[in-house]
């Protein structure tokens, strides 16, 4: 049990369960169409009856888990289709996102983007060479702030909003590539490179192609 309740407040807790139970949904540890029984996880990670079931609410209205009908909570599901939905949508809010930052992003925005890209470098050298949890988790907290400086300076706090919640819902499939050995890590480092040369010399065809090509990398299964 993690979390016993009796030293953090409410909020705290909840926060504390659903990076947990993020985490473990993007490792595999809850598989997909797995049924979350609220006993069952409050004996596995702690926290009260309300605390896990508002946990389970959050990560529903981030598309991690499912709320059924008359059937409680499960993780959701991971079929094909799934991987192509997410894919496409993904896509099409970074695109708009990324047009917009090219559009708007001034130079305090394009540093941000290069100091992005290089812990993103450093980061993917050592997962290609070491690809424990811990340093795969730091990798994919790279890849994520990245992909986040990239479209920071849309102006639009709903189309980041979005793209948090979509690219949180293609985790569990990067982290399986890196666990599987599937990463082309010299593909990666090409297309990364050219995606900051095309965004910071504003050529926003380059940088959507680009783009496409990583989302599309990224959720290949």
């Amino acid at each position: 049990m993690l979390f016993s309740g009796k030293k953090t407040d409410d909020g705290t807790i909840v926060e504390l369960l659903a990076s947990t139970l993020r985490r473990d949904i993007a490792f595999g540890t809850l598989l997909p169409d797995q049924k979350l029984k609220i006993e069952e996880l409050r004996a596995r990670y702690g926290g009260s009856n309300h605390s896990m079931r508002e946990t389970l609410r959050i990560l529903s209205t981030e598309g991690l888990v499912e709320a059924t009908a008359q059937r409680g909570f499960r993780v959701t599901s991971a079929t094909e289709g799934d991987v192509r939905d997410i894919q496409m949508v993904r896509f099409e809010i970074e695109k708009v996102a990324l047009s917009r930052a090219i559009a708007f992003g001034d130079v305090a925005w394009e540093g941000r983007v290069m100091a992005a890209h290089h812990a993103l470098q450093k980061a993917e050298a050592e997962a290609a060479s070491n690809p424990d949890d811990l340093i795969a988790l730091k990798w994919d907290e790279a890849c994520r702030a990245f992909s986040f400086a990239l479209i920071e300076a849309c102006d639009s706090p709903r189309l980041i909003d979005l793209h948090r919640k979509f690219f949180d819902q293609s985790r569990r499939f990067r982290l399986a590539q890196l666990r599987e050995g599937r990463l082309d890590w010299a593909a990666r480092k090409q297309r990364q490179q050219g995606l900051l040369e095309a965004v910071l010399s504003r050529n926003e065809g380059d940088a959507l192609r680009l783009l496409q090509q990583d989302v599309d990398a990224e959720l290949r299964h």
